[in-house]
C-alpha cells in the first residue's frame, strides 16, 4: 500500500452492510418492526399527508396494505420510496388498520 493510503472501508466486503431483517436473515416479523405514523406537511405544497414509515415489505405487499389503508381511511394514498402516504389527517384510522392488519405502529411527531 502507498504511503498515505490508509482505507478501512475502501474494500467491498467492509461496505457490504448486513441484510435487512433479523440474524437469521429473513425478513423482520411485522410485531418486530418499527412503523411509525405521523401528519406532515413538508414537501406536499401545504397539503396534511399521513406518512407511514418503517415498513419492511415487498413492494407488492406495500401495495395491498395501501389498499387496506385506503379502505379503512375512505380516502387516496400512495406509496414512494417504500413510505406510504394517505391523504389528509388519517393518523387514527391508520394506526387502527395496521394493528389489524398484525404491526405494532406508533404515532410519531405531534
Amino acid at each position: 500500500m502507498a504511503k498515505g493510503g490508509w482505507q478501512e472501508f475502501s474494500r467491498p466486503e467492509s461496505l457490504q452492510r448486513a441484510a435487512t431483517g433479523n440474524a437469521a436473515g429473513g425478513p423482520t416479523p411485522k410485531a418486530q418492526q418499527r412503523v411509525r405514523v405521523q401528519r406532515t406537511k413538508a414537501g406536499k405544497g401545504g397539503k396534511l399527508v399521513t406518512a407511514i414509515t418503517g415498513l419492511e415489505a415487498p413492494e407488492a405487499e406495500l401495495k395491498t396494505l395501501l389498499k387496506q389503508l385506503k379502505a379503512a381511511a375512505g380516502t387516496g394514498g400512495t406509496v414512494k420510496d417504500g413510505v406510504i402516504e394517505l391523504q389528509g389527517d388519517q393518523v387514527v384510522p391508520a394506526l387502527a388498520a395496521l394493528e389489524k392488519a398484525g404491526y405494532r405502529a406508533k404515532q410519531a411527531g405531534g
